[in-house]
């Protein structure tokens, strides 16, 4: 097939992006940094611990605004632990130099996510957090803030990642009908499409045993972000169980992973993001991390029943979900070209097939 003029860059354009010098790098690229529809962002070697979350504005180089707000500076060299409740600022290893007809987006891993650390990526004269302008030339930055869990994060940590589009390519609705008709995009007979993506809802049936998810513990140990299968579910979680009622009473400022009914499918041709739940529903935000790469789902990728994990947290009044109720929605973008690599196909894509599943740095 023929690439778009518009799109989402897959991995061989990205590929591309280093060798043009639009992109930029410290140190010589991780073997798998480059995913189908997204690159990993490595963090550099100091951690500014500031005051407050900023935004740098119109007029501001972000090293202007850490001059004023630093607190101290953390050498991540070795590995340092990041405390909760703290914000930092770390610059990260790549830097862009983005031609004026190209932008990007940047959303936390899936794995970033599901351990309840808030990033995001900051830009000089930015006024949108990950969102980089079209055109922008200059160095990343990335704020992080675990809430649940202290971690150890270091030099080469990949916490956040992004990507790369031309023009404007998501879908409008009655081309996501189609691609649903088409491809069966969510596993649900009346697909619910409005404010241009299509629903999922919340599973709290639960599996065989009745599990529905897991609420993360408090003062726990740290964890390790770059070590898989280092700790012990039941230090860190506690898991939930249906009473037969399929109704979950979210507490305040808890945080939750849950999981949706609906599997879910994005074909090789196209991406998709989970978006914000919009407030005026429920008092409560669904999903950290929100991209889905092509072949997420996809069953010759070995995705087939591919259910969203759901990063769930209630604000400030205890909010009672229901089994079956509209907890997010998926937005849908074409590719410029078909990634080499789909998400699961040679990947070690950690989430390919999976159904209610913590990190990857938790032992089963």
């Amino acid at each position: 097939m023929m690439a778009r003029e518009t799109g989402i860059l897959a991995d061989r354009a990205i590929a591309a992006l280093f060798e043009t010098g639009r992109l930029v790098a410290e140190r010589e690229l991780d073997s798998d940094q480059i995913q189908p529809a997204s690159l990993d962002l490595r963090l550099g070697a100091k951690a500014f611990r500031v005051r407050a979350s900023f935004m740098p504005g119109p007029n501001s180089l972000v090293s202007d605004k850490l001059d004023r707000l630093s607190l101290h500076v953390v050498d991540l060299s070795e590995g340092a632990v990041l405390e909760t409740g703290c914000v930092y600022i770390v610059p990260l290893m790549e830097r862009l130099d983005l031609p004026a007809d190209m932008s990007a987006s940047a959303n936390p891993k899936s794995s970033t996510g599901r351990l309840d650390i808030f990033t995001r990526v900051i830009t000089d004269y930015a006024q949108e957090f990950d969102k980089i302008p079209a055109g922008y030339s200059g160095p990343l930055y990335l704020e992080i803030s675990p809430r649940t869990f202290p971690i150890v994060v270091r030099r080469g940590s990949r916490l956040s990642q992004i990507r790369f589009r031309i023009g404007q390519s998501l879908l409008g609705e009655p081309e996501l009908l189609a691609l649903h008709d088409a491809e069966t995009l969510v596993a649900s007979a009346k697909p619910n499409v409005s404010g241009g993506g299509i629903a999922l809802s919340i599973d709290l049936a639960g599996d065989k045993d009745g599990l529905i998810g897991y609420r993360g513990k408090h003062h726990t140990a740290v964890v390790d972000v770059d070590k898989k299968a280092q700790h012990d579910i039941f230090d860190f979680w506690e898991p939930i169980y249906s009473r037969g009622r399929n109704e979950l009473i979210l507490d305040p400022d808890e945080f939750y992973i849950l999981v949706s009914r609906e599997a879910v499918h994005v074909p090789p041709h196209y991406a998709a993001e989970m978006t914000p739940f919009d407030p005026l529903v429920g008092e409560f935000r669904v999903h950290y991390a929100g991209f889905f790469d092509p072949g997420f789902g996809h069953a010759p990728a070995g995705g087939r029943g591919s259910r969203a994990v759901l990063e769930v947290r209630s604000h400030e009044v205890p909010f009672i979900l229901e089994d079956g109720q509209i907890v997010g929605r998926l937005v849908y973008e074409h590719m410029q070209e078909h990634p080499e690599s789909l998400y699961g196909t040679g990947l070690g894509s950690n989430y390919q097939a999976q159904g209610l599943k913590l990190s990857k740095h938790f032992r089963i």
